[in-house]
């Protein structure tokens, strides 16, 4: 029999639990990332000697297949329970809703788990997906672009791409903590926040640092240079909580932070053997990008007959 083998481009979760759920359908399968280790939006810096979530602010588990995924993690330490209850600033209001999930190692170590034993380059960035189908050249039975549509666009043409919001994150930290407890806030009608996560409260370790998320307006008068948002962040944060100057800063920008409109489809699998996957089809949420990229895992490993 021939080899099958699939290339998927993207190593956020939607990219490694599509190449997962192809592996252990026999489906030879590699992932190329060009970044520096997987995770995509799902991003953990190490800051001052800990990991800050500088991406997606926690997730949820209403998928019964992926809240298997989720009390797997929670049984071996790497993902607790935070919160059924964010705050909605300004004001003293409160918004509840599921159990929001984080991670002590931070988000990007769950991806890390799941992409254990996958065949993962990463900082090899593709260039050009083409007819076959290939990649860079190289053929393919099938390939798979888990990630933004904007992105995935430089490669392929997407189908009814909807717009993306764009966010920078600025963490920051304090000598104590100074704010009241949150443990995260949805920020209303504001002119430079949308939300704030007490980062010490989700990772369990009450480190005293907020990480901010700007609107989109901030970044698109910030777009080239990110740090020049903190002084507008840090004074909105003041605004909010009061306190002294963080002794530290960081920021970093997301261009294609969530997609503008929910997409009914949860994959995209064109007859020419291609794949589109992640958090833009379906609701945007984490849950969504695992799903989506499961999902289509098992439509290619259909169609090549696994």
């Amino acid at each position: 029999m021939a080899r099958v083998t699939v290339t998927v481009v993207g190593a956020g979760i939607s990219g490694i639990a599509c190449a997962r759920e192809l592996t252990a359908r026999g489906v030879p399968v590699r992932v190329l990332e060009r970044g520096r280790t997987v995770g995509g939006r799902m991003a953990s810096r190490r800051l001052h000697g800990r990991p800050v979530d500088m991406g997606a602010a926690y997730f949820t588990a209403r998928d019964p297949e992926f809240t298997e995924v989720v009390h797997r993690w929670r049984d071996a330490g790497l993902a607790r329970e935070w919160t059924d209850e964010l705050a909605v600033l300004p004001g003293a209001g409160r918004s509840s809703g599921p159990v929001r999930w984080a991670a002590p190692g931070g988000l990007r170590s769950l991806v890390a788990d799941l992409a254990t034993g996958l065949d993962v380059t990463c900082e090899h960035p593709a260039q050009r997906v083409g007819p076959g189908p290939t990649v860079d050249g190289e053929p393919a039975d099938a390939v798979v672009l888990a990630m933004p549509d904007p992105q995935a666009a430089r490669l392929y043409p997407v189908p009814d791409a909807p717009a993306w919001t764009p966010v920078i994150a600025v963490a920051a930290g304090w000598e104590e903590r100074h704010w009241p407890d949150l443990p995260a806030a949805f920020v209303n009608d504001h002119p430079v926040l949308t939300l704030v996560a007490d980062d010490g409260a989700r990772r369990g370790d009450g480190a005293p640092v907020l990480v901010a998320h700007t609107t989109a307006d901030v970044v698109r008068a910030h777009d080239a240079d990110p740090d020049g948002a903190v002084p507008a962040v840090l004074d909105a944060l003041r605004e909010l909580f009061g306190g002294p100057p963080p002794a530290w800063t960081y920021a970093h920008r997301w261009r294609f932070a969530s997609p503008g409109q929910d997409r009914e489809e949860p994959f995209h699998l064109g007859d020419d053997g291609v794949g589109l996957a992640g958090d833009g089809w379906g609701r945007a949420r984490v849950e969504t990008a695992w799903r989506s990229g499961t999902l289509l895992a098992r439509a290619v490993a259909k169609r090549l007959g696994r």
